[in-house]
């Protein structure tokens, strides 16, 4: 038996092997396709995230240690200025006893209602006082007034600041916290005045607890405590919880170093301590914060800028990534309906697009990180004592500004790269051209180029039509391209800004003389990323933000440009209003 194929069993026969083939096509393709998203996002993680990611915790690390050398300086800076009050204070007090030698009522044999008088005058400006008492060269309480009316005429001749006061120079003497005749913890302040020739003095005593009610007053650290120990490290003046009076402290700082600040462990908790020693006596005081209150602002600001950069790189990472996906998905499409090469080529293109965006990208978040770690760098080397730099307050804020900064503009970088990817309809209004360009030159603007010796020619239609625009993001567009003139000119030079009606658009012409383009240049000027000017002074997307506006409202905007003959940028907007501004 003889079989026969007719024509149309061939040709089905054919199709069926044709579909076949395609099918495996197609399949290759997917998988293709598949393979390379794998690629691109292990490059992304490997070449983007997870370098910025180690350079992040790098940057932690860095900034952690700069801000807790920052907050021992403040502690410093803490206990030095309750340093001063204090010595202020007992300064103070020294002078309301030298003022009792000159006022009216004063005799060498001082009755007992002139000595209160005397008390009285000085409680009047401080309620430390507790008693007061005048004393001959021999050490005899001649006047008293106060609780201790047995103090009166007691013999001081033996006690140490007595002799002090006597032997030195100075005209008083500030005591260390003491028991005395009265056995009750106080301290005396003594002056003595010259006489006809002999020596007398006025001495008065102050109470610890009023003297320890005053230092809570000046103690603006939360959570801190602060004390007054002697040479020897005896407390004069301490919270209760925190110690007793004449009790020995925990530590002891060097003579020698006037201020300074050390970590130590307090019930198994690390506690900063810093330390200034007065000037008015050989007391130091002491200014104790826990760790975890010194580092509270630390720990806030560390948490903000980690979650900023974090932000910034998943920001990024998340429009790189999906960037890229719409581009393989579209070309995925593209070579399943069609295997045409040039298809192929034009797909390849997009992809090179793709990697030169995010080269971009990578290149300028990466500037403000790089001033980041050098700035945090010059905050170490400050804080190092075998490097002599100033390392006050007031320069480590300098620098700590730097780093904010530099955060910002990284900031700013990702809310123009998400201008650039949100298409948004714009809102159209009835605007005036001419108004919306002297609103951007005018002010501001304007003193600018005053300043850079650049000159601004108006040469507006009189009449010219209003349209509708999106005011706001066609100020922008002015605003990005004259920015763009004046940075271009190196002064003296001058922008020159026309408006005319050409058929049926409104043709905005922006000239300037500066330093021009070339044909490569004036190529890619629209391209997101590429820019002209130096690293920290742009970041190339403000013209491809500014055509994606013009086009969406059906504008265009040409170039023209010479090297060294300046650039000429015209904007052509349609008219959809006729009204004519009179």
């Amino acid at each position: 038996m003889k079989r026969f194929t007719n024509g149309n069993g061939k040709a089905a026969s054919t199709s069926r092997q044709e579909n076949s083939n395609l099918s495996d096509e197609r399949k290759n393709i997917r998988k293709y396709f598949k393979q390379l998203r794998v690629r691109l996002l292990a490059g992304l993680i490997g070449v983007f995230i997870l370098p910025h990611a180690l350079f992040t915790f790098y940057f932690h690390i860095q900034f952690t240690w700069g801000l807790k050398e920052s907050g021992k300086l403040n502690l410093v800076a803490l206990s030095e200025s309750q340093g001063n009050t204090i010595d202020l204070f007992l300064q103070e007090r020294v002078v309301n006893l030298f003022n009792l030698f000159h006022s009216r009522e004063f005799n060498l044999k001082p009755t007992k209602s002139e000595m209160e008088y005397y008390l009285q005058n000085l409680r009047q400006v401080s309620d430390a006082f507790v008693d007061v008492g005048f004393l001959n060269k021999k050490g005899i309480q001649m006047g008293y007034a106060g609780p201790f009316p047995y103090l009166q005429g007691k013999d001081y001749s033996n006690e140490k600041w007595f002799k002090t006061l006597l032997n030195q120079d100075k005209g008083y003497f500030i005591s260390d916290i003491y028991l005395g005749f009265r056995n009750k913890p106080h301290f005396t302040i003594a002056t003595r005045q010259l006489i006809d020739g002999l020596p007398y003095i006025m001495r008065a005593t102050l109470d610890p607890d009023k003297f320890y009610m005053f230092l809570r007053t000046i103690n603006h650290g939360k959570g801190g405590e602060s004390a007054l120990i002697n040479e020897t490290g005896r407390y004069q003046v301490v919270d209760p919880a925190e110690g007793e009076l004449l009790g020995k402290s925990d530590f002891i700082p060097s003579l020698d170093e006037k201020t300074g600040v050390n970590e130590i462990q307090k019930d198994g908790s690390p506690v900063l301590i810093a330390h200034t020693w007065l000037k008015e006596t050989n007391w130091a005081l002491l200014v104790r914060q826990p760790l975890n209150i010194v580092h509270a602002s630390m720990y806030k600001t560390r948490k903000i800028m980690v979650a900023s950069l974090v932000v910034v790189l998943l920001i990024t990472g998340i429009f790189i990534m999906v960037l890229t996906l719409k581009y393989i998905g579209h070309a995925q499409t593209s070579a399943e309906k069609s295997q045409d090469l040039r298809m192929q080529l034009f797909h390849a293109a997009k992809m090179a697009s793709v990697g030169e965006l995010a080269t971009g990208i990578a290149h300028e978040i990466n500037n403000p990180l790089a001033i980041i770690t050098s700035t945090s760098g010059v905050i170490k080397d400050m804080i190092d004592p075998e490097i002599d730099m100033n390392f006050s307050p007031e320069n480590v804020l300098k620098e700590i500004d730097i780093v904010e900064s530099a955060a910002f503009r990284a900031g700013k970088i990702t809310r123009q790269l998400l201008d650039f990817g949100h298409k948004e309809q714009p809102t159209l209004v009835s605007c005036n051209v001419n108004t919306i360009l002297d609103e951007v030159i005018n002010g501001l603007k304007a003193r600018e180029f005053k300043v850079e010796d650049i000159e601004i020619i108006r040469n507006y239609a009189p009449h010219l039509p209003r349209t509708l625009l999106d005011c706001d993001q066609i100020r922008q567009v002015f605003l990005n391209i004259i920015n763009n003139s004046g940075d271009a000119i190196s002064s003296p030079g001058s922008i020159t800004i026309i408006t005319e009606v050409k058929g049926e658009n409104i043709r905005i012409t922006i000239r300037d003389t500066g330093e021009g383009m070339t044909g490569d240049q004036i190529k890619k000027i629209f391209d997101p990323f590429y820019t002209t000017k130096e690293a920290s002074k742009g970041t190339g997307l403000g013209l491809s933000v500014s055509l994606s506006i013009v086009e969406s409202m059906g504008g265009s905007i040409m170039v023209q440009s010479l090297k060294d003959e300046g650039s000429s940028f015209t904007i052509q907007l349609p008219i959809k209003i006729t009204e004519v501004i009179e």
